[in-house]
């Protein structure tokens, strides 16, 4: 049983104006789609949901199960997309996916560094530089962690860390065409220069991919 629950309706109507209408009143317009099944356009209640996406990390990344009152089954599903307020950073709008434990799935999972306060590069002066705050992933949608812990309490200065030198959990794999740059434990006047040189090498690889 999922741990996130959400209560929602039927949505009869689409379009802008209606949809306005809708988080006037207080409610927050959705879709679910995918699994062989038609889209089902559905209202949730904005203050029960948005609370919990501003509030816990984990909501984005775990499988949710969703009840719409006039449906029969059972949602089970991934948040796939938001749309949110340019201006006051509010949801809008929620695309949900639907899936089943074993399905393969390809999601961003947040990365979180621990022990930094044991570091022995951060204790001789240096700056950790997180260059990815986020890894997309491909691993079973039963199996989506939280996040990617990477423990520096070993890392010395100057030390860069990249992909392929991180544990990844038994059948995750991520989505990448370099080995590129995670973090970097370096004199605080180099560590913008890594994050600049990674960013360019992430930029060049992308554009030979659409040549390609």
């Amino acid at each position: 049983m999922s741990e996130y629950i959400l209560e929602a309706e039927l949505r009869e109507n689409t379009g802008k104006a209606h949809t306005r209408r809708l988080r006037r009143a207080g409610k927050l317009p959705g879709i679910i789609y995918g699994g062989d099944k038609p889209d089902l356009p559905i209202i949730l209640d904005y203050n029960a949901t948005a609370k919990i996406m501003l509030r816990d990390e984990a909501f984005y990344t775990s499988m949710l199960e969703i009840n719409v009152k006039g449906s029969r089954g059972k949602n089970t599903v991934l948040l796939k997309d938001t749309q949110w307020d340019p201006i006051y950073d509010t949801p809008t709008h929620v695309d949900f996916f639907r899936v089943s434990g074993s399905d393969s799935v390809t999601v961003s999972v947040p990365v979180h560094t621990i022990n930094v306060e044991d570091c022995p590069g951060v204790k001789a002066g240096g700056q950790l530089s997180v260059i990815r705050h986020e890894l997309e992933v491909t691993c079973r949608a039963d199996a989506i962690p939280d996040n990617i812990e990477i423990d520096c309490a070993a890392f010395e200065l100057d030390q860069i860390v990249h992909i392929d030198d991180i544990q990844l959990p038994d059948g995750m794999e991520v989505i990448r065409d370099v080995n590129f740059t995670v973090l970097s434990i370096v004199e605080p006047k180099r560590a913008a220069e890594t994050e600049t040189t990674d960013d360019a090498v992430a930029t060049d690889s992308s554009e030979d991919s659409k040549e390609a």
